[in-house]
């Protein structure tokens, strides 16, 4: 009997593990397509503007280089139009910022929309939430939480934790999988423009790498320029 629950055990053990890794490797949409109908220069185009969030609100270089872009896909023809920009903080990441901010602009009563808590909160269902490094579990709940149409990085965590980084290894589609109960489906595309967003994410840990644009070595860390 002992024998036969410790073999229960072991196989309940691999299925979990073949569970996680399966949800894990499940493939993203290919990030070169047009996707709900946006092409992928446009798709580039908010990654760099999530990217030069960063020298907009801190700095080229800061250490928590992690920018995002709020960005209103059904506003017209064209590239859209921006709502907000946020960048890493003290207490507060990049995406938390944005959608914070992305609540004030929303319902400020002297902005250009001046809705109510109730609709900026419904407002988030037509908005695309683009950051340059996939978003750690807490970001990517709180996205799902707030019920974007779209999230769009670039960076992956495992890019990330090979540049040296700590990070949780959950990545964002298996939180995703799990928010199946919520009312609101997000549309996930990852690895956007990773050529441009891996560098604000190489430097910190290796110090031979060069800095980003507009940034010089000091001490051994990237630093702005006078």
């Amino acid at each position: 009997m002992a024998g036969m629950k410790a073999l229960l055990r072991l196989s309940l053990l691999w299925v979990s593990i073949a569970t996680q890794t399966a949800a894990h490797q499940q493939p993203l949409a290919d990030s070169r397509l047009a996707i709900n109908g946006v092409p992928f220069a446009t798709r580039a185009y908010w990654m760099r503007v999530a990217n030069q969030a960063l020298s907009d609100l801190v700095s080229p270089c800061p250490f928590g280089a992690f920018g995002t872009a709020i960005v209103n896909h059904t506003s017209g023809e064209g590239l859209g139009e921006l709502v907000c920009i946020g960048a890493n903080s003290i207490g507060s990441t990049g995406e938390i910022a944005a959608i914070n901010n992305c609540t004030a602009v929303l319902t400020s009563p002297t902005g250009p929309y001046n809705l109510t808590a109730s609709q900026a909160q419904t407002a988030f269902k037509s908005l695309s939430l683009y950051t340059n490094a996939e978003s750690c579990p807490m970001c990517a709940s709180a996205i799902r939480w707030a019920g974007f149409k779209e999230y769009i990085y670039g960076t992956s965590i495992d890019t990330l934790i090979e540049k040296g980084w700590g990070q949780i290894r959950i990545a964002s589609a298996d939180v995703f999988a799990a928010s199946y109960d919520l009312s609101a489906a997000t549309r996930l595309m990852g690895e956007v423009l990773t050529n441009e967003t891996d560098p604000y994410f190489a430097w910190q840990y290796d110090p031979e790498y060069a800095c980003p644009v507009g940034c010089g070595r000091q001490k051994g860390s990237c630093a702005k320029m006078k």
